[in-house]
Parts: C-alpha cells; sequence; structure tokens
C-alpha cells in the first residue's frame, strides 16, 4: 500500500470513528429515525450531539493525535522505540500538582478556587507538567548541550520525589478529596466542552506542524547526534525544541483529561512496524491514528459499561501495557536474549 493510500485509510477510519461515536453511547441514536423525529425530540437529540458528544470526540482525538505525536518525536530524540513522554517528567509533575490543587483547594488555595473553579485543577496540572520537564531539562543541559542520557535519569529520579510527594498528600487527603485524585489519575474525558476544545486544538496542531518540520532531522538523528551534526542539523535546537513543545502539548492534554497512558509509546511503535521509521511520514501518521485509537477508546469506555461509564485510562493501559510487554520480549529474542 502506498503512503498516500495508506493516509486516505487513516483519514476514512477517523471520520467513521467520529461518526459511529456520535451515536453511539448511553442514549443511542438510531440513523433511520434521526431526522424524522419531532421538534421537541429532535432538539434534546441535537443538544445531546452538538454540546456533549461533538466536543468530546474532537477532545478525545486532538488528545490522541497530541500524545501520539509527541511520543513519535520523543522516541527519535532518545532513538528508543521503547521511549515515551513520561520518560521526560511531565506527567509526575501534572499528578503532583493536580493532586496538590484538589487537597488544597478548600484551605490555602480557597481563594484561588473561587476564582478559577473547576478549572484548577487543569491549571495546575499544566502548570506541574512544564515545570517538570523544564527542571529535568536544565539539570541535563550542560554546556550548550542537552546529554539524553542525564535527561532519562533525571527524569527517573524528579518522577520518583514527585510521586512520594503526591503520596504524602494523597494519606493526607479526606475520603472526598481521594475520590477526585482516583478518579483524575484514571482519566476521564467526561467533562469536555468547546472551551477545552478551542483551547487544545490551536495547541496541538501548531505543535504537530512544528514538530512535522523537524521530521527531517529527526531522520537523521537515526544515524546518531555527531552523524547528524555531519549533515548540517542543529543537533541541540532540535532536542531542545522538542522537548519544550512535547512539554506544553503533554501538559495541555493531560490538564484536560487526566493522565491517560501508553498511547505516546504504542502507536508510534506500531506505525514503526508497519511503515518504517521515516518520520516524514511517521509523524502524521502517528497523529492520525493516535486520533483514532482515543477516539474509538473512549466509544468504548462510555457504552461496555452504560449507563455508567469506564475511565478511558484503563483501557488504553489494558491494551498497551500487554503490548508493552510484547514490545520488550519482541526486543530481547532480537538480541538472542530468549
Amino acid at each position: 500500500m502506498s503512503r498516500r493510500s495508506f493516509y486516505l485509510l487513516l483519514s476514512v477510519l477517523l471520520l467513521i470513528s467520529v461518526g459511529s461515536s456520535l451515536f453511539l453511547g448511553a442514549y443511542r441514536i438510531d440513523w433511520s429515525t434521526f431526522w424524522s423525529q419531532q421538534a421537541d425530540g429532535w432538539e434534546a437529540t441535537w443538544f445531546l450531539l452538538w454540546h456533549i458528544r461533538l466536543p468530546r470526540i474532537l477532545l478525545s482525538g486532538l488528545t490522541g493525535a497530541g500524545l501520539a505525536i509527541v511520543g513519535a518525536a520523543i522516541q527519535g530524540i532518545f532513538r528508543n522505540p521503547l521511549a515515551d513522554p513520561t520518560i521526560i517528567g511531565v506527567t509526575s509533575g501534572a499528578m503532583l500538582f493536580a493532586v496538590v490543587a484538589i487537597v488544597l483547594a478548600g484551605s490555602v488555595l480557597a481563594p484561588l478556587a473561587k476564582i478559577l473553579q473547576h478549572s484548577l485543577v487543569a491549571m495546575a496540572a499544566f502548570i506541574g507538567g512544564v515545570i517538570t520537564t523544564y527542571l529535568v531539562y536544565f539539570l541535563s543541559y550542560r554546556q550548550g548541550k542537552v546529554y539524553v542520557m542525564t535527561m532519562l535519569l533525571a527524569g527517573i529520579a524528579i518522577s520518583a520525589f514527585a510521586a512520594a510527594i503526591s503520596g504524602l498528600f494523597i494519606y493526607l487527603s479526606d475520603d472526598q478529596q481521594l475520590r477526585d485524585i482516583t478518579f483524575w489519575s484514571m482519566g476521564s474525558l467526561g467533562g469536555a466542552n468547546w472551551s477545552q476544545v478551542q483551547l487544545a486544538g490551536p495547541f496541538v496542531i501548531t505543535a504537530g506542524f512544528i514538530l512535522y518540520g523537524q521530521s527531517r532531522a529527526l531522520n537523521a538523528l537515526l544515524l546518531g547526534e555527531q552523524e547528524a551534526s555531519y549533515l548540517g542539523v542543529p543537533v541541540e535546537k532540535v532536542k531542545t525544541r522538542i522537548i519544550l513543545i512535547s512539554s506544553v502539548v503533554i501538559g495541555c492534554c493531560i490538564s484536560m483529561t487526566g493522565l491517560i497512558g501508553f498511547v505516546g509509546l504504542i502507536v508510534p511503535h506500531f506505525l514503526r512496524l508497519i511503515r518504517g521509521t521515516d518520520y516524514r511520514y511517521l509523524l502524521p501518521a502517528s497523529a492520525l491514528t493516535g486520533a483514532v485509537f482515543l477516539i474509538l477508546a473512549d466509544t468504548l469506555a462510555r457504552t461496555i459499561i452504560a449507563p455508567a461509564e469506564l475511565p478511558i485510562g484503563i483501557l488504553t493501559a489494558m491494551v498497551g501495557a500487554p503490548f508493552f510487554l510484547w514490545l520488550l520480549l519482541r526486543s530481547q529474542q532480537e538480541k538472542g536474549w530468549l
């Protein structure tokens, strides 16, 4: 299959997933009776489609696209297909600040909570993710160069420290706060609205174009940093640009949806297995596939136990964890360890 045909297939799958997701849910809408409803019934159905389901579908598509394309770019600069966005500490930082916001919203942060209302946790998660990534970047930057191995180790250490502080606040939380923390950490798109779509859309789309502009540099990095610099690639600028953009995109996405794991890992690697490692095609394909994957996962999450809703992070982990183990086993077999 040619690359153009592959993109066309992904685009068709995206349209099908959006269309089917619109009409599936706790309240199912029949295509045959949709246009024949009475005025009152049609108005209620239209409200459900336009104000509840469509923004949720668009936000899930944007989130899936953002996580997948960032995951592909991070795998490129680390030159490791098992890397994912959590490696730079953004997820742990977002979790820490979200937990602090939830626990302190009724006391220390009460004045700020009155101003931001329901946006307090999302704002805190975004700020936490960006700050943590900048800290990891600062620790790995020496003499004009970003050391990838130092970044990996710094990300692990800071993630562990952030998890410990999060655990302390969770221990001090009451029952309601604990429920809120648990629900947020599992990820959900249940609160999606048009304001979130309008906020996430420019971030994800702009970042996607910027990252696509680095595709040739990422291809050169496959040969190694020194070889890429011989080819005229500004290696340090590319790494810095990708890391900073990735932190903003991931922070923006998970601040609105909570923690959704494995999308940035399994989607790029799956495409790499079937279509190769050319980042000129891998990045846009990752965005399309990530959008399809998360839309379908969210549709399943809100229909599998309807009228209740399953946190989407559970579904992505149920798919991603076995896939990750399969990658590890496959890597060991290729190296002759098994």
